[in-house]
């Protein structure tokens, strides 16, 4: 099998079309690790066939699950998944794997896990994860490369915690669910990946109040049922589409939007001059009249604006001429993606947390190198506005969250093509 490991976009097409928005994967990975907590056969449908799924999908499998696709459906039978071994060929790859710690410790009360790697934007540290375990009863030891953790069973207690994680909100959730007693969590995330997570945990069988806001409190429960859920459409795909069609100038559709949960990235689209209309899950969008800096714009926790689009949102900056700022402070080192942009023509200076971009319309296609997954696809967003072909090295982080980012802008009318690196052979 050929490794495609380029993308080719030329760039000043104009798109036009629709396209449909593919399951979340931050909502698809921490379900599939609840899947666990119930000894039988659980599914998920219009789950997102990307690389992250596949590894966690193989992580379940090693611990003894059976799964299976149907389409987009994904079934878990996790009957017989009683290991206790996380390998670190697996958690190097995927930070997000240290969800695992909750199910597998509540279900088989023993757990060895690598320690979580596969994102380079910066420090994510796992200490709020291990402190919300160990308050419900967890022993954990950190090594070097591993963690050993053991729990005969999570007793239900306060956990507060200090700042907003979605993660560490995720884990205590969790090991709370079928824990003794009551939980009451403070400080919780608000986004919607954790509210997802309690919906489905919900129909399992779970017992949580104050899905949605900072404080949780969860009643114990003896064990959960099958789950069976939709996942959700992914917000970050989403707004990663109407970056394309801002920096391309252009009109498209875009169905199965969570449109609520964009706010606060829509209302910086209308400040840089983009139109949209949503109805019933359906956005119509208007990028032609795209062309006016945006003075500042902060990342935030939810409902903030999202970091996950802060990258896209630089390359769309990068082409409208005037001075824009982006304050990154969720992450400490999410700016790799403005050095591959300057090789374009792109100017933009990086001060501590804050990127100024001073826009231009003469962007110029040349070869770039993805070095994570937004920063990837910020890439290609850049190609779409700049003249020429551009070239976009290291994929592999581009398909951890994007299921067909190529077919989608192709069916838009991209001419975009993937190859093998040598030479460009289309795919």
């Amino acid at each position: 099998m050929k490794i495609l490991d380029e993308i080719h976009v030329m760039g000043r097409s104009s798109l036009n079309g629709s396209v449909s928005i593919q399951g979340s994967k931050n909502a698809a990975l921490p379900m599939m690790a609840a899947s666990l907590m119930h000894k039988g056969l659980s599914v998920l449908r219009g789950c997102p066939r990307i690389s992250d799924v596949f590894c966690m999908e193989e992580i379940l499998k090693d611990l003894g699950a059976v799964t299976w696709w149907e389409g987009h459906d994904l079934y878990l039978d996790c009957t017989e998944a009683d290991g206790i071994q996380i390998p670190a060929a697996y958690t190097g790859r995927m930070r997000s794997s240290v969800i695992l710690l909750a199910p597998v410790l509540s279900r088989n009360h023993s757990c060895r896990i690598g320690y979580p790697g596969g994102c380079v934007i910066g420090k994510r540290p796992i200490d709020l994860h291990l402190m919300a375990l160990r308050h419900l009863g967890a022993e954990i030891e950190e090594q070097e490369a591993y963690l050993s953790a053991y729990c005969g069973k999570f007793m239900g207690k306060e956990i507060v915690f200090p700042h907003s994680s979605v993660g560490a909100t995720q884990q205590a959730v969790l090991a709370a669910v079928c824990a003794c007693g009551e939980t009451h969590v403070y400080g919780c995330a608000r986004e919607p990946e954790v509210v997802w997570l309690c919906r489905y945990l919900e129909t399992m069988g779970a017992k949580i109040q104050g899905v949605g806001t900072e404080h949780l409190y969860i009643q114990g429960v003896g064990e959960l049922g099958p789950g069976k859920f939709q996942i959700p459409p992914d917000r970050i795909v989403a707004g990663t589409y109407l970056c394309a069609a801002a920096a391309a100038r252009s009109r498209i559709t875009l169905e199965n939007v969570p449109v609520g949960e964009l706010e606060s990235f829509l209302e910086v689209y209308r400040k840089m001059g983009g139109q949209y209309e949503g109805k019933s899950g359906t956005l119509r969008i208007n990028g032609e009249r795209v062309c006016s800096p945006v003075p500042l714009v902060e990342t935030g926790i939810y409902p903030g604006f999202p970091t996950d689009l802060q990258a896209p949102l630089m390359a769309v900056l990068a082409g409208i001429q005037g001075v824009s700022r982006i304050r990154e402070k969720i992450f400490d080192d999410r700016f790799g993606s403005a050095l591959q942009m300057r090789k374009m023509g792109a100017h933009i200076e990086i001060t501590g947390n804050t990127a100024v971009i001073c826009g231009t319309d003469t962007l110029k296609g040349c070869t770039t190198e993805a070095g994570d997954l937004r920063g990837g696809a910020a890439l290609i967003i850049a190609a779409l506005g700049a003249k020429g072909e551009t070239c976009i090295r290291g994929t592999e982080f581009i398909s951890r969250g994007y299921e067909h980012i190529c077919e989608d802008l192709e069916a838009l009318g991209c001419r975009i093509w993937q190859s093998s690196g040598k030479g460009n052979e289309r795919i």
